[in-house]
């Protein structure tokens, strides 16, 4: 079944076609991979889709039967807001029937709270709440009652997609779903599209994640929309396909042309007023013909001469207030070491890395730099950059050129280009780049400061695929340290050959030598019968004297919990009594009241064994 159709769509951004004359539908069940280079309007497009922005040309049809969530790329968290309210927070129709169903319940009218019971039950309402807590539990997010401004970027992103998934909507539309999570719960979104049946238009750069989830590829590249079916792979060979075809056109097109510029460098006297078709069928072949210039160049490796010690660190040591971070580390880096960081959010991964950056002081140990270490840090926060400069003023007071290899130097401009910044765009505001732009021009920063030690913390979020592949190419050329914390698993497999492992359970580092998959695959047993044991002790903690920090928040907002299962129980009771309920739901009403009834149990014994150890 066809969930939505869109025909002839057009977008203009800046007086120019950011798209146009995209037409395509998709199906129940289809799982889409949505590609193409930053600011080439992929983000714009599902925008469109999901009723944010008005497309210029064109329409867009849904089944007057699909309901659609959309998962933004930005998460917006109003102060106080906690993490239960932004479910609430949500425009989709079951939400809506939720709000009125407790909005009557207040009011008391027994009439009403039937009849909004009844309109919730048919939207499948009284199941989002439920699902919603039952998914942050599965994907280790934050706690309902925590204040979603205070959490960190994984924590936020995990409340947005188990929002996006527990509304149970027809068609996903997910904008980089995976930056800022870790792997565990990447992997587990992927088998959450994976095993249900719904239909998703994601926007990711995670190459595996589009291997494993998508069966078919939308490529956005130069206005023009190609479909491709298959998962990753199958879209690489058809686009090698595509491109060949591409580039016999294009040969094609400047023989022709060459035999008409010779015919035109005649002279007028060759020519008559017949000609004038000619004339102008040269300029379209011009036209026709993509620039060389326009085609964005690999990286070229950059760096300044390191001496014989590049970084020695003894007994490092880190703590906030009573949690310890990382606890007496050492290590001597080499040269041209590619080093990968890997473990949960929250782990220390990038304290790690500001610690090294000089960024913040370390409480014990010692950082003996070489005397020509030079540090350059992609950190997450883009900071530094004026939304008021153009591209090029922002960078004017670091260089004013760059050496590329060894006796070639580049102006600052023609860097831009080689980095996917064409002179057309130079002179334009920050302000009016895409977010992956704008991490591309910050990366570009950091560059032209000529750094011998690399240290790159999150370096493909908001990154397009074309992008990440020229940063792996531009790190297999550095010469000197790299030092990676990615979620990215592709990139790490690429770029590290030996990885720094954290652990949310302790503040120690551990080392292991060889890629992201070989330690994935042996530490995925020992993975699993960890997770199956936190699992099980989640609750079992009785032998603590006292409570946690997060124990005291959870027993401040437990009551709030109880009082919301208790009243779905109280509205289903309602509903068994009710002769106007419809007979054919109620087997699936009973189901629910059987799970509403043990999720009340299980609060209650919890709420109890906190308030035996608040001392």
């Amino acid at each position: 079944m066809v969930l939505v159709s869109a025909s002839n769509l057009e977008k203009i951004m800046k007086d120019s076609p950011l798209f146009s004359s995209l037409s395509f539908g998709i199906n129940s069940s289809e799982r889409i991979g949505l590609i193409g280079r930053n600011g080439g309007g992929k983000s714009t497009l599902l925008k469109i889709l999901a009723g944010e922005v008005q497309a210029d040309e064109g329409e867009v049809v849904f089944n007057s039967a699909c309901t659609v969530s959309y998962l933004p790329q930005r998460i917006e968290a109003t102060e106080g807001l906690s993490v239960r309210d932004y479910l609430f927070r949500a425009e989709h129709p079951r939400i809506e029937e939720l709000k009125r169903y407790h909005h009557v319940v207040e009011e008391g009218n027994p009439d009403k709270i039937s009849d909004a019971h009844h309109a919730a039950q048919l939207s499948g309402a009284w199941d989002v709440e439920l699902t919603y807590v039952s998914l942050l539990t599965e994907i280790r997010g934050p706690e309902p009652a925590d204040a979603l401004n205070t959490l960190s970027g994984g924590m936020m992103k995990k409340a947005a997609i188990c929002r996006t998934l527990a509304l149970a909507s027809d068609l996903l539309l997910l904008d980089e779903p995976t930056n800022h999570l870790d792997t565990d719960a990447i992997i587990w979104l992927e088998q959450y599209l994976m095993n249900n049946q719904r239909a998703s238009l994601i926007i990711t750069h995670d190459r595996y994640f589009l291997e494993r989830v998508c069966s078919s590829i939308f490529e956005l590249s130069d206005r023009t929309l190609y479909t491709h079916p298959g998962n990753y792979s199958a879209y690489l060979v058809r686009r090698e396909q595509r491109m060949e075809l591409e580039r016999s056109q294009q040969a094609r097109l400047k023989s022709i042309l060459r035999s008409e510029l010779k015919w035109l460098e005649r002279g007028a006297q060759a020519r008559t007023s017949k000609d004038g078709g000619r004339i102008s069928r040269i300029e379209k072949l011009k036209d026709s013909l993509k620039s060389e210039e326009e085609e964005r160049r690999g990286f070229a490796s950059v760096q300044a001469y390191s001496g014989k010690k590049v970084l020695d660190i003894t007994g490092l040591s880190k703590s906030f207030g009573s949690e310890s971070v990382i606890t007496d580390f050492s290590h001597s880096f080499l040269h041209n070491e590619r080093i990968g960081l890997v473990g949960p959010n929250g782990s220390g991964k990038s304290t790690f890395l500001s610690l090294i950056a000089g960024e913040i002081k370390c409480d014990r140990g010692d950082l003996d730099y070489g005397a020509h270490t030079r540090i350059g840090y992609y950190d997450q926060m883009d900071r530094g950059i004026d939304e008021n400069q153009t591209i090029l003023e922002s960078l004017k007071d670091t260089a004013e050129e760059v050496t590329v290899e060894k006796g070639l130097n580049v102006s600052v401009s023609r860097f831009l280009e080689m980095f996917g910044f064409p002179v057309s765009q130079h002179r334009q505001p920050i302000s009016t780049l895409s977010g992956g732009e704008r991490r591309r021009l910050h990366l570009v920063s950091i560059l032209l400061s000529s750094p011998n030690f690399l240290i790159l913390d999150e370096p493909t979020n908001d990154l397009d695929i074309d992008t990440i592949g020229q940063l792996e190419q531009f790190i297999d050329s550095f010469q000197g340290v790299v030092l990676i914390a990615s979620h990215d698993r592709s990139f790490l497999d690429t770029c590290a050959d030996t990885l720094f492992v954290f652990s949310d359970a302790a503040s120690t580092v551990g080392t292991y030598t060889g890629t992201y998959s070989e330690w994935a695959q042996q530490s995925s047993d020992a993975l699993a019968k960890q997770d199956s044991v936190r699992t099980k002790n989640t609750w079992r903690q009785n032998e603590k004297k006292g409570l946690s920090f997060k124990e005291k928040k959870e027993l401040e907002a437990i009551h709030d919990t109880i009082e919301n299962v208790e009243l779905t129980i109280a509205a289903l009771e309602l509903s068994f009594s009710d002769p106007l309920s419809d007979p054919d739901t109620l087997k699936e009403r009973s189901v629910q009241y059987e799970q509403a009834s043990r999720q009340l149990e299980t609060l209650m014994e919890r709420w109890e064994d906190l308030e035996s150890r608040d001392l």
